[in-house]
C-alpha cells in the first residue's frame, strides 16, 4: 500500500502521477507497460480533478495505491484512490457522465477513467470524497 498527500495544485498533481508511477515500477509493473500507461492516465486525471475541482485552500489531496499481485489462475489488482476535502463538488459516477460539447475545453477526464478502468466509483467521506478506479492485471 502506498499513501501520500500532495498540495492541491497542478504541481502536486504532476508530482503525484510521477511518484505513483515510480511506486508501480517498484512493485514490478514496468514503465510503459499497458498497466503502467493506463494507471498514468487515471492517476493524472484523478489528481488533476482533485487539484482543480476539489481544491480547498490550505488543504491537500491524497493518493492511495494498492497492489495485489495475481498469478496465472487469477488476475492481480491495482486500486487507485484519490481523495479531496471538497464534498459539495461531487463528480458524476459510473454511467452518469455526459459527453461535453465539441468545443469545450474540459469535461473528458472521467470519460478517460471510465474507458480505462475495469471498475470505478465515487465515495463520500468526511470531509470530502474519494474517487476509486481499479485495473485488473492479467498475466
Amino acid at each position: 500500500m502506498f499513501n501520500r498527500q500532495y498540495c492541491a495544485d497542478p504541481r502536486g498533481a504532476r508530482l503525484a502521477r510521477r511518484v505513483g508511477l515510480h511506486k508501480l515500477h517498484a512493485w514490478g509493473i514496468p514503465y510503459l507497460s499497458d498497466a503502467s500507461e493506463s494507471a498514468a492516465l487515471i492517476i493524472g486525471e484523478l489528481t488533476a480533478n482533485a487539484a482543480t475541482h476539489g481544491r480547498v485552500p490550505g488543504r491537500n489531496f491524497e493518493l492511495r495505491l494498492s497492489y495485489m499481485p495475481g498469478d496465472p489462475a487469477a488476475p492481480g489488482l491495482l486500486r487507485i484512490e484519490v481523495s479531496d476535502t471538497r464534498g459539495e463538488r461531487r463528480p458524476p459516477g459510473p454511467g452518469e457522465i455526459t459527453v461535453p460539447d465539441g468545443g469545450a475545453d474540459g469535461g473528458r477526464g472521467l470519460l478517460i477513467v471510465e474507458a480505462l478502468a475495469d471498475r470505478w466509483a465515487v465515495f463520500d467521506r468526511n470531509p470530502g470524497k474519494t474517487v476509486r478506479a481499479e485495473l485488473d492485471l492479467l498475466h
